[in-house]
């Protein structure tokens, strides 16, 4: 597909195309990165392209077969990439800071330490883990089979205690798919949702953690929370109105806070 270009960048990018060699080595490589990124703004076309360090903020490249191209360190931010064929890319590094890539096919592609953050990803295509060694904070679409458990988990911390609960319960909903038996994260969860006044959906999250947390062998800190729920369930017996979800909150965030830091030692270092 054809792409237009203003006559502008035409008569820069062919500068860059047409520059004669003054030194060998590294410069050797701009007259092919200049005219393959010529060839991919007129085409939409570029495989195995040489584009690494290049500027494409605001681009439009939906559509674009990209399969096995060289983009690390390229500036792709606000880029129009949906439908995209990346499989292959070798994104790594790059800045895809609010890019559209819904429908993407980055299967394969190379997404170490590159910026995804406030992207959508909404039903692009993504090897299990592929976000894992990414920073994808604020994206929308992001599968839980894309990212690590971790990762989801960590998230999910930070955005509770910045005070964004309905997004922390998400990301936690989407570590349990990938690690179901996570007692610190049914535990998490039932924290946050006591926060949004969900008395009974904590109630079950926290009683399983404990069931959880005594299988794994942490005894102490089973009983600790089979405990805390009994008090307020009394306590709640003999008050009226909405004091469930204030009460679970003021006994199980005590101790949410002196787990959750050490359980995020555990885990991968969150990619944000």
């Amino acid at each position: 597909m054809a792409r237009r270009i203003s006559s502008l960048q035409a008569v820069l990018l062919s500068g860059l195309a047409m520059a004669p060699l003054v030194a060998m080595g590294p410069a050797q490589a701009e007259p092919r990165k200049g005219g393959d990124l010529i060839r991919l703004l007129e085409q939409g076309s570029c495989k195995n392209c040489k584009l690494q360090d290049s500027d494409l903020v605001h681009a439009d490249l939906r559509d674009a077969e990209l399969v096995s191209a060289q983009l690390q360190r390229s500036n792709l931010s606000r880029s129009l990439l949906d439908g995209a064929d990346l499989r292959q890319a070798n994104l790594s590094f790059a800045s895809l800071l609010g890019a559209s890539l819904r429908g993407a096919d980055l299967r394969g592609a190379n997404l170490e330490g590159a910026d995804l953050r406030e992207a959508d990803l909404s039903g692009a295509k993504l090897d299990p883990n592929a976000l894992a060694s990414s920073h994808w904070k604020g994206a929308t679409g992001v599968s839980a089979e894309a990212s690590s458990y971790a990762s989801m988990h960590n998230a999910g911390v930070e955005a509770a205690q910045q005070g964004r609960l309905v997004e922390a319960e998400d990301y936690f909903n989407r570590a349990l798919l990938n690690n179901p038996d996570a007692a610190i994260t049914w535990l998490a969860r039932g924290i946050t949702r006591s926060q949004q006044a969900k008395a009974e959906p904590a109630q079950q999250d926290i009683t399983y953690a404990a069931a959880l947390f005594e299988q794994q062998g942490d005894t102490a800190t089973a009983l600790q929370l089979r405990e805390q729920l009994k008090q307020l369930e009394q306590k709640e017996k003999k008050e009226s109105g909405n004091g469930y979800g204030s009460g679970l909150l003021r006994t199980a965030g005590g101790l949410f806070q002196q787990l959750a830091p050490l359980a995020l030692k555990l885990f991968a270092p969150t990619p944000f």
